[in-house]
């Protein structure tokens, strides 16, 4: 296998030297060089033509949201990841960095008496957001692409009646807040259904994102809250470092917040969200599974799929990482596989049977 090159851009020396540690500490990739101004970064790769850069925000010269623009017009396909602070400063300006063109991102590792514990999960997040994007196995496997099925896909079931869809469920990862702003600004303020979304995201991302989306989207997005109960008109994006469930109480489907430990190494998890779902909603719900890396969601579209609901994949092409809808697609779950610009509209579709049934049925 080629080792891949890694350019670092960074205007602090210790973080040039972080990063530049945590990169080689995998055998696949190797640092080509590094910088410590946008200005030099796009200098460079113009010469070393590296195969991903990590880029710092807040430089001298030419901040990281100018040189993700410059980049964008002359490289488009050059994977990039944000390397931003643990602040809502930091935070905010990743997400637009993630909306100008950005892969993925990873905070930078905290300061103080856990430091080197803090380095070495540094380490592993890092190449863990790395490999995907350059096309490599998951550290440790025999794999050649993370996306090569790993036994024959099952045939799609054929639905003869859909049931009604009573609740809309989305996870996503790697490229999702993009993903997610394109499919939710298509759901109409009177969408008939609840909405939940399990994005893998830290604290305080997850709220910064939720503004955002709310911002942009006709329906309330907000930050899943305790107890809430679930009723069309409000998205539920889970909080970061929490599994959101849903448990119906008395009969009412309502949220429930934990910290119980990481599910596929995630918290938020996919499948902590979509089993809880099932439990509640049985074949009523309408999981969509976006663009992001590893497994996280399989299982709960399993549940789903052995109780007659519905599963829609983000496709290949328009995915950032086909990890998390890849595993659905090869596992014969997935009841239609749509470009990123189609599944707005398929939701709707689906959501228009449900609204037009529940109208015809109204006394």
């Amino acid at each position: 296998m080629t080792t891949k090159r890694i350019l670092v851009v960074d205007d602090s020396a210790l973080m040039r030297r972080l990063v530049k540690h945590a990169v080689e500490s995998d055998p696949d990739l190797r640092v080509c060089g590094t910088a410590f101004s946008g200005v030099s970064a796009l200098a460079q790769i113009e010469q070393m033509s590296p195969d991903l850069i990590t880029l710092d925000i807040e430089m001298p010269q030419m901040d990281g949201l100018a040189t993700l623009s410059h980049l964008r017009k002359r490289w488009p396909q050059l994977p990039v990841v944000i390397c931003s602070s643990l602040t809502e400063r930091g935070a905010s300006t990743t997400l637009e960095a993630l909306s100008r063109g950005a892969d993925d991102y990873i905070p930078k590792p905290a300061s103080g008496l856990t430091l080197e514990g803090n380095l070495k999960q540094f380490g592993i997040d890092l190449t863990r957001k790395i490999r995907p994007l350059l096309r490599l196995p998951a550290a440790g496997s025999a794999d050649t692409l993370p996306t090569v099925p790993t036994r024959p896909a099952l045939p799609a079931r054929q639905h003869t009646i859909q049931t009604d869809i009573s609740l809309l469920v989305i996870g996503s990862s790697t490229g999702g807040p993009n993903a997610l702003d394109e499919v939710l600004a298509q759901l109409p303020a009177d969408f008939p259904v609840p909405v939940l979304i399990a994005q893998h995201m830290p604290p305080l991302f997850t709220r910064l994102l939720a503004e955002r989306l709310d911002a942009r989207c006709p329906l309330r997005v907000r930050e899943g809250i305790e107890g809430s109960p679930l009723t069309p008109g409000t998205i539920w994006l889970a909080p970061g470092d929490h599994h959101m469930r849903v448990v119906c109480e008395a009969g009412v489907p309502t949220l429930r917040l934990d910290q119980k430990p990481p599910v596929n190494f995630c918290r938020p998890a996919v499948d902590a969200l979509l089993e809880s779902a099932v439990e509640c909603y049985g074949a009523g719900v309408l999981a969509v599974i976006l663009t992001g890396m590893g497994r996280d969601g399989c299982n709960g579209c399993r549940t789903l799929y052995a109780q007659g609901g519905s599963v829609y994949a983000q496709d290949e092409a328009s995915s950032v990482v086909w990890g998390m809808p890849g595993a659905v697609v090869n596992d014969g779950l997935a009841e239609r596989v749509l470009p990123l610009s189609e599944i707005g509209s398929a939701i709707l579709s689906r959501a228009a049977r449900t609204a037009h049934r529940a109208t015809r049925y109204a006394v």
